[in-house]
């Protein structure tokens, strides 16, 4: 089995145009894992050449766009993401850029992503860029993983896709993908899974073509062998190898260890105005949303007595006092379920649960995280 399309030759048009190409083995003569993974590389490439989604970070894949659409596609869906890579660039073109941004400026230009130290690490890595690399991204696998917030997927994808270094990116896609091709039960959420499949991976992949190839497998993870639902396999390339297929394991594989059952939360979120200024919080520093923004809440429900207790205001104190509607957000292993309140304070009222700030500035400076987005519009319209 030979190496594929380079690179070069995938951009430019590659010297075959097969519109599609299989490989089938003798049921005498199964493959080793190392063959089987070799076989599919010349279908892998030749599909995701005639299948890849035209995505903004794959059109200039310098490491700089590389690594900041990697992060930001960590637990999100990519059509969310797109707005957002397309904005930070623009306010933060190159390392230089994103090391000198004030944290403050860089979190409103992460709102509504999430997990929020994703962006934090992104300033702490380009600091350490600057200073040790000279503002340029190591071409090296094992610097790149000495940066914070780099692990060994983002430092694979960087330095497969824009250096050409053969090293795999190990997502839940290209998990999920090698799993069923080898029909292999090993649970995907250990550690010392996704090691293993990293070293077959990295012997195996086409030395000439390591960051279409990585990209390849994850796009038939998003695309046919899917997270949720049936694979598509009679549109996989692979189909003629995947021993799950064959032996009827889809549902069955990859084995994963099922998530801790989420704590449930009910927490009140008081929307609290005074002209054209907003009541902020800024939460610990420590812990879940740490050091970000935040509109004022509280653990339980409350009624509207009690909420103006805990705010510290008088009821003659008020203008306005309405229920908004319930919401809710789902963390990683917390849900909260909120009920909210707005009141509307009287000029010069004060309270000691937070600080106001003016709506512009809630607008284009504080980041408020998303777990607030339904009162957020609200506080914004109003």
């Amino acid at each position: 089995m030979g190496e594929g399309l380079s690179d070069k030759e995938f951009h430019d048009g590659g010297p075959l145009a097969f519109g599609s190409l299989e490989v089938f083995e003798r049921e005498d003569a199964p493959l080793s894992e190392e063959e089987r993974m070799r076989a599919i590389v010349e279908p892998l490439l030749f599909w995701f050449k005639e299948n890849a989604r035209i995505l903004p970070w794959r059109e200039e894949p310098t490491p700089y766009h590389v690594w900041i659409s990697e992060i930001m596609l960590q637990q999100t869906r990519v059509e969310a993401v797109k707005g957002y890579y397309k904005r930070f660039l623009e306010a933060l073109p190159d390392i230089r850029a994103l090391a000198e941004v004030q944290e403050e400026r860089l979190l409103k230009l992460w709102e509504g992503l999430g997990y929020y130290n994703r962006a934090r690490n992104l300033k702490r890595a380009a600091e350490e860029t600057v200073s040790h690399y000279g503002g340029e991204l190591p071409a090296s696998y094992g610097e790149l993983l000495s940066l914070p917030g780099i692990g060994s997927y983002t430092a694979g994808a960087i330095a497969s896709i824009a250096y050409g270094i053969p090293e795999p990116a190990v997502d839940g896609n290209v998990l999920r993908v090698v799993s069923r091709l080898l029909a292999a039960r090993g649970d995907i959420m250990k550690q010392s899974v996704k090691r293993q499949m990293e070293e077959l991976i990295r012997g195996t992949m086409p030395k000439r073509a390591p960051g279409i190839y990585n990209q390849a497998l994850m796009e038939i993870g998003a695309l046919v062998c899917v997270p949720n639902g049936e694979p598509h396999c009679c549109e996989c390339p692979l189909k003629g190898l995947c021993l799950a297929r064959r032996r009827k394991l889809t549902e069955e594989i990859p084995v994963k260890t099922p998530k801790k059952a989420r704590i449930i939360e009910e927490r009140t979120i008081f929307v609290v105005t005074r002209g054209e200024q907003v009541l902020l919080h800024k939460r610990p520093e420590k812990g879940l949303l740490a050091g970000l923004y935040e509109l004022p809440g509280a653990a339980g429900y409350f009624d509207a007595s009690a909420a103006l207790d805990w705010l510290g205001v008088a009821e003659e104190d008020v203008e306005l006092l309405e229920t908004l509607p319930a919401a809710k957000h789902i963390f990683s292993h917390v849900e909260w379920r909120m009920r909210g309140y707005h009141i509307l304070l009287k000029k010069g009222t004060k309270t000691g649960a937070g600080f106001f700030a003016d709506k512009e500035d809630v607008r284009e400076r504080y980041a408020l995280p998303g777990a607030f987005r339904t009162y957020a519009r609200f506080l914004l319209k109003s």
